[in-house]
């Protein structure tokens, strides 16, 4: 009951506007200057006098006086419901001020029927008053002065890892928080140790077990935001050993403005997990790319063209063209990046087509005439390709193509074809198409074609479409099981914004012709990805050292197609570029005539609706697919190898046997 009659005293005074708080504010300090000269007058003559008369000069010396210093030092921009040490420091330098102001003058002019004593004891009065009013003003406000034992009894109970600035910045915007209480610090700064900040201990990170056993501890909050990522990671490992939910905060300018409640919080994903220290991109050259061009995005709504989308708006582009064959995803991301464009002034264009349309692509292209085309549109889903072969050809190859062709006749300047590791020595459908899709670039480059054509190949994306990381987080919901098809399986991984931060990079950089191969660094199993995902939700796992755990890992068996391992590049002889995780390699390919009459025969045999011939040319056009698809104990050959040690994480089985 308490904490509801809190709450409605403080719900109308939270509702009204910044303008109606301040007024409110200086009324209180107003009454408080003139309470201040009373109380001051009494204690110096012992009686109470009437503040009529000759006192009446100090009630309007004081508030003539206090209100504007107290409106010039800031006094009212102070947020009551976060107070913190500062509000009070500045509230102590304004009353500095006005005391020293207010003391001058009555001394100075020595007025009747007003004691000197009261130009000194006013202003320390005064100062008690304003102080103690903010202080009540948090209080009731955050819901702390009546609320407190019904939050303490039901909110969970919690320590910051980090006890530096951003931890204190933390500690202060939950301190109303309902949903969770801070208790302490962990820190591995010994110097800090046994300390105590914002009122609460400084521990050593070792005494975490006694810690959760004190105060039941259910949470700990990451305010790590300068440590390095190796260390990070450390942190977490050692973290997860104990039966604690793992959070670490939203972005550090949300911090800074004093925007992270409870509710911001959010669970640590395998995302933050895999990521990777960041390496700057060559800004200057990236803006002299994109900024006041026509830029064309194909498959603009997918995982890979919508953050391509996010991020060549940030180079302020004169147009956006977002081309796209699902009405709804265009829809979405036009709608997310619209409020952007307008801001910045960047026309922003949303394209319902599809990139095997050809009159469609020729309107598109020559009524915009894009400077530069980044080319994501591409059926991915290996399962779903390899059961719909005439489909996939047709979109990613034919569409290629087509797309490619409208490029060169309007004299597109940069055109960036988003690859897949899955094109190097494929043995499913897909990846075969993707390799056919690069030579159709690198064809029409050695053509003589003027576009600058590029293509960036990469592995895995967590959290895209179909990748396995959203479907393990389905299976936790659902309670398991987690499938894997493989108990030695692996996979290259990359976050959506890094990736896509590298391909405008690449593409910035290219010249002509270039495969570039993003660096995915080390491959993971997908066991241990499974395995954190579980962990990382709070459950554990059930096998046979741990019977009674919460949710199973089952293997399921390969699926067609599928490889135990993917690899980057078909040599091995990657040349570095200027960005330390973008390497070139330099792949064969097919002359443009023999590839153009390849494409020709191809639309021939999809319009005839005959996939055995159409998947005879295609390893006939893709040869490492024709010879890799015969020989089913490549993949595991090569696996083994790369457990041993025997084979090098970058370097291809074919070549070393060559």
């Amino acid at each position: 009951m308490s904490f509801l009659k809190t709450h409605s005293i403080a719900t109308p005074l939270l509702a009204l506007p910044p303008t109606s708080k301040r007024l409110i504010l200086i009324g209180v300090d107003a009454a408080l200057c003139a309470l201040a000269v009373w109380l001051a007058l009494y204690l110096r003559l012992g009686e109470w006098v009437s503040l009529t008369g000759r006192p009446s000069i100090a009630v309007v010396l004081s508030l003539t006086l206090a209100l504007p210093i107290f409106w010039i030092l800031g006094v009212y921009r102070a947020v009551l419901r976060h107070l913190s040490t500062q509000t009070l420091i500045t509230c102590a330098v304004a009353c500095m001020a006005y005391g020293l102001t207010y003391s001058a003058i009555i001394t100075a002019y020595a007025f009747d029927d007003i004691p000197r004593t009261v130009g000194i004891i006013q202003p320390l009065l005064l100062f008690l008053g304003v102080t103690f009013s903010r202080s009540l003003a948090g209080l009731l406000l955050s819901g702390r002065l009546t609320g407190s034992r019904n939050r303490q009894r039901d909110a969970a109970m919690a320590l910051i890892y980090g006890a530096g600035s951003s931890g204190q910045q933390l500690a202060m915007a939950m301190a109303d928080s309902r949903e969770m209480r801070i208790v302490g610090f962990l820190d591995d700064d010994q110097s800090l140790h046994g300390r105590r900040l914002r009122g609460l201990p400084v521990m050593d990170p070792a005494e975490l077990a006694d810690a959760i056993n004190r105060w039941q501890i259910t949470d700990i909050l990451l305010a790590l935001p300068s440590v390095s990522r190796g260390r990070r990671n450390e942190v977490i490992a050692a973290l997860r050993r104990f039966p604690i939910s793992i959070r670490t905060l939203p972005g550090l300018m949300d911090l800074a403005h004093g925007k992270v409640h409870a509710s911001d919080l959010r669970e640590l994903t395998i995302e933050d997990l895999l990521a990777r220290e960041a390496v700057d991109p060559d800004e200057a050259l990236v803006a002299s790319t994109l900024r006041g061009r026509t830029i064309l995005v194909t498959g603009a709504g997918g995982s890979i063209g919508s953050e391509l989308c996010r991020q060549i708006m940030r180079g302020l582009p004169a147009r956006l063209l977002l081309f796209e064959a699902n009405e709804f995803a265009l829809y979405n991301i036009h709608r997310e990046l619209e409020p952007h464009a307008s801001d910045n002034g960047i026309e922003l264009v949303p394209l319902l087509g599809s990139v095997v349309d050809r009159a469609r692509v020729a309107t598109v292209f020559e009524t915009w005439t894009p400077y530069m085309v980044f080319h994501a549109a591409a059926y991915k889903h290996v399962p779903l390709v390899e059961h719909n072969v005439l489909e996939g050809l047709r979109n990613n190859v034919i569409g290629t193509r087509v797309v490619t062709e409208a490029a060169v006749r309007c004299g597109v300047h940069h055109f960036v074809l988003v690859s897949t590791d899955k094109a190097v020595r494929p043995t499913n459908i897909m990846g075969a198409t993707k390799r056919w899709a690069e030579q159709i670039l690198q064809g029409l480059q050695a053509s003589g074609a003027s576009t600058c054509f590029s293509m960036v190949r990469f592995g895995n994306v967590l959290g895209s479409s179909g990748s396995v990381v959203p479907l393990f987080r389905e299976q936790v919901r659902n309670g398991g099981p987690l499938t894997i098809t493989h108990r030695d399986i692996t996979r290259f991984f990359m976050t959506i914004p890094e990736a896509a931060q590298l391909v405008i990079q690449a593409g910035a950089m290219a010249r002509g012709g270039e495969v570039f191969v993003l660096d995915m660094g080390e491959p993971v199993r997908i066991i241990d990805l499974a395995r954190n995902v579980i962990e990382l939700s709070g459950f554990t796992v059930r096998d046979e050292d741990n019977p009674h755990g919460d949710i199973e890992i089952k293997v399921v068996g390969m699926r067609p197609g599928e490889k135990l391992y993917e690899e980057l590049l078909i040599g091995n002889d990657p040349v570095a570029s200027a960005h330390p995780r973008i390497l070139m390699a330099s792949e064969p390919f097919e002359a443009w005539e023999r590839l153009r009459a390849h494409l020709d025969r191809l639309e021939e045999l999809i319009a005839a609706n005959d996939v055995v011939a159409t998947k005879a040319l295609l390893g006939q056009v893709v040869p490492e697919f024709a010879s890799v698809s015969d020989i089913v104990d490549w993949t595991h050959l090569a696996a083994t190898l790369r457990r041993s040690n025997a084979l090098p994480q970058h370097t291809s089985l074919a070549g070393v046997l060559s």
